[in-house]
């Protein structure tokens, strides 16, 4: 591709996340390929979808979203991290633009997880990058979000977390940046899928005017999605491998 009571509720759950600081992993190593014939879960069931109201559509899209195949790629925690851009000199003014709308994006979904700024890419599991993402399928796109699983050891444990690369093109207009983020981060937070509703920030096509606030339904898969369980919860595990430097040890 890459709610108020519910965002209280789900904070709660989560803890806060203003508490402690990004730490460098000891180590890392790259997981090998799963089990099984291919990487791309089966869709869920329909029947897994939230019951609508009044004949209207569904109250969350769970039913789009897909899991790894080592489980849903969520965090209790995240650590981004965002380029930085110029302070002075000529581009200074449009890359504090392209901050200023990220760190807008990054502000809503503050709301309803918990988030901490990395002061550095090592400390990170989402790397923000100021770049148009490269050509994929031979589309052009403004924003896009990759993501990698791998383990890292912390604490002398081992354990599997998201590494994602969010690339959020400057060449925009300063909402549309801010409406590329959110978008792309609702990927990069375990999104891993897209609405049909073009209210939502997680649509599949963006409407003609730049959503700059979660949904509802937004809200309320996110909530689903961080009640399932994750990367280390006792399902499929990877056998071990080599461990490397910590990412920006050397």
């Amino acid at each position: 591709m890459q709610l108020r009571a519910i965002a209280i509720g789900l904070a709660l759950c989560l803890g806060a996340g203003s508490a402690g600081a990004c730490q460098r992993p000891e180590a890392l190593r790259p997981l090998p390929p799963p089990p099984g014939p291919g990487i791309t879960p089966a869709p869920l069931p329909a029947a897994a979808a939230s019951a609508a109201l009044d004949g209207g559509p569904p109250l969350d899209y769970r039913e789009r979203l897909r899991p790894t195949p080592y489980g849903w790629p969520t965090l209790a925690s995240w650590c981004v991290w965002i380029e930085p851009g110029a302070t002075t000199g000529p581009a200074a003014l449009w890359d504090q633009r392209w901050l200023g709308a990220v760190a807008a994006a990054l502000a809503s979904w503050e709301q309803v997880l918990p988030i901490r700024r990395a002061q550095e890419p090592g400390q990170a599991h989402i790397l923000i990058w100021r770049r148009k993402p490269r050509l994929q399928n031979n589309r052009a796109s403004h924003g896009r979000a990759e993501l990698e699983l791998v383990e890292v050891e912390r604490s002398g444990q081992w354990q599997i977390e998201p590494l994602v690369t969010v690339a959020i093109s400057p060449g925009q207009a300063q909402t549309a940046i801010q409406a590329t983020a959110l978008h792309e981060l609702g990927h990069a937070f375990g999104l891993w899928g897209h609405s049909d509703q073009a209210s939502d920030v997680m649509a599949v096509s963006p409407g003609a005017k730049p959503l700059l606030q979660l949904s509802p339904r937004d809200r309320a898969t996110l909530g689903w999605l961080y009640r399932q369980q994750g990367l280390n919860s006792g399902g499929v595990r990877p056998a071990a491998g080599p461990a490397l430097p910590a990412p920006g040890a050397n």
